[in-house]
Order: structure tokens, then sequence, then C-alpha cells
């Protein structure tokens, strides 16, 4: 284990450092660009970040938020498999590396690879480990490659797919999570939580299980979404905090915000334990009651409306937040909505 593990402070002061007098007007005109890019307006077959500008103003844009929302995925991911711990990552289209940094902080060593068709991206990235502080960071191995149909895996314990599926067009997605089956133990793929990152992420749910893994988080279950398609869909929320430099580039005043998500962790083999259900909206905390939106282990959506009859367990309720597990873990009161 390092002494060292990468935080988003961590984060923050190696962009700090390595984009200390970017231009903001140069960063706002790129970031306007990869805003559309970013929700999916125009699929392509072409890197997204072209040059140093374009990355930069990415890192500063989007690296925060895509780590605090790697970061919920793996900490689920965590949960579902307490004693499974990756030797070895492959990042597909990685970029600057914002879920490397986000499986190092959740495991702490393990040989990382990165691949991504950008070389701009990948040479920010690699400065940006190399300024982490972080064994396994700087250890990784960044590699350019094309992420699509043609992509080859070697074995490895665990690929991350991280805000990458959008990019690509319908043949290569499928494609790229089907390497990525092939290849690991463990597959956690991430999208923005739009309706159609959700829908890129059940199709590659459906690759994964039927590809033979299990489904660890956020469902408690490997069946079906019970979620009709076209009438919702699955998200989730991570807490970003903004530094002075992301404010500047994003144009905001708030000292926070909240990154939307939708992701799947699977993994080979059986899981310790699924939760009975998992928050799947913002509890509503109401005078002397908590509403809870589920989706259960039998495959169902439901709602649970817990009171203060139901003591520690209505105390645990109005701490609850949206993604985690319901009842909660080690729950020392019997629940029945």
């Amino acid at each position: 284990m390092n002494d060292s593990l990468p935080t988003p402070d961590s984060l923050r002061a190696a962009l700090a450092g390595l984009l200390d007098g970017l231009p903001p007007k140069q960063a706002a005109q790129a970031v306007e660009r990869l805003i559309a890019n970013y929700r999916g307006d125009t699929p392509t077959d072409a890197p997204v970040l072209r040059d140093r500008s374009d990355v930069a103003a990415y890192a500063a844009y989007r690296m925060p938020a895509t780590f605090e929302a790697v970061r919920s995925a793996l900490n689920a991911f965590q949960d579902a498999v307490p004693s499974w711990v990756p030797a070895t990552h492959t990042d597909i289209g990685g970029g600057t590396g914002s879920a490397s940094w986000a499986v190092s902080e959740a495991w702490g060593d393990q040989a990382t690879t990165v691949l991504d068709w950008a070389e701009p991206a990948l040479a920010l990235g690699k400065e940006l480990a190399a300024a982490s502080g972080v064994a396994a960071l700087r250890n990784a191995t960044w590699t350019r490659a094309r992420i699509g149909k043609a992509l080859t895996l070697d074995a490895v314990d665990l690929v991350t797919v991280s805000y990458v599926l959008g990019e690509l067009t319908e043949d290569d997605r499928g494609a790229v999570v089907d390497a990525a089956a092939h290849a690991a133990q463990a597959v956690v793929v991430i999208e923005p939580g739009t309706p159609d990152g959700y829908l890129r992420i059940m199709d590659a749910r459906e690759r994964l299980i039927a590809a033979g893994f299990t489904v660890a988080a956020p469902c408690p279950h490997s069946g079906a979404c019970p979620i009709e398609r076209g009438t919702d869909w699955c998200h989730f929320s991570a807490r970003v905090s903004r530094s002075s430099l992301h404010r500047k580039i994003k144009g905001g005043s708030l000292a926070y915000e909240d990154e939307k998500f939708s992701y799947v962790a699977a993994v080979r083999g059986d899981i310790q334990a699924p939760p009975a259900a998992r928050i799947t909206r913002r509890p509503q905390i109401r005078k002397g009651q908590v509403l809870l939106e589920l989706c259960t282990d039998r495959g169902e959506l439901d709602r649970a409306t817990v009171t203060k009859r139901h003591g520690a367990l209505y105390r645990a309720a109005r701490d609850i937040a949206w993604g985690d597990e319901w009842p909660p873990p080690h729950a020392d009161t019997d629940y029945d909505d």
C-alpha cells in the first residue's frame, strides 16, 4: 500500500500547478464545445480532445467531477465485494486519468494502463500523475490506442470505462464493452446522468450480464431493469467542491456542484449479500417521516415511508443519501414498510 493516496484536494492541487496561467477566454471557448460532446450531442469516431488547450480546459472543467462520480461508483462496488482487490487495471478512454485517480484512491496499489486515442490528453494525464505523489499513478502506463472495434485488451482484474461511450458510434460502444468483458474480472462503466447516458449504461449492463457477470452496483439484482425505457432514468449524484480555478473555468460562484451520473459495476462470480434495495432518488424528509424511492432485490421499483415509530431506523433514514443501500448495512432494527 502506498504511503499517500489521491484525494480531491491532491487532484485540485495538481491541476492548479499544471494549469496556472490558462487563458480564461480560450478555456471558456473550448469548454463550450466540450459540453456538447459531454452531453452526447455529437457522437463521433474521432477524439474529442484535439490539442493542449482542449485538454487543459477539460481537465479544469471536468476532472474533479469525473473523479467524484467514479469514486462514488467504486465505493458502492467495494461495499458489494469488500474482499476483492485488483492488482491490475485498464482505464479505457482514460484521457487525463480521472478514473485512474479514483481507482488508486479506492485500492492504493495496482498496475494501471490508461488507453486513449488523444495524445495531448495522455501527455497531460501523465504530467498530472507525476505531480500526484502517488506511486500507482506515477508508474502507470499511458498508451495511445484506437477506442472502438479494433481495441484489444490484455487480461486484467479491473477495467473502467468512464465517460467515453457517448463519444463513440453505436457499433464501437458495443465492441468496447465486449472487449472489457472478455479481458476483465470486474468492469465499471460510468456515463453522464442523462437519459441518453442511462440508456448507454443499460446497454452495457445487458452485455455484461450476457457475458456471465453479476451486477454488484448500483442494482441489487442482475435481472431486467424495472424502469421502462423512455419513461425515466436511473442516475445518482456526487457532491463536487469547486476550487477557484474550477469556478473561473465554469463561470460559477458556488463553492460546490452536484455531478449527476449513471453507472454499472459488475464482477465475475457471486457477490456477498446484495442489499435488499438501493435508494434511487434523493430522500424526501418531511415532518416525522422520510420518503424513499427504491429499487429492490426483487427487480422492482418500490416506495417506503420511514416514520418515528421505526426508532433507530428512522434516525438512520434522516442521514441516508441518494444511492445508498436500504436498509443500511448492519441495521439493528427490523423494518417493515
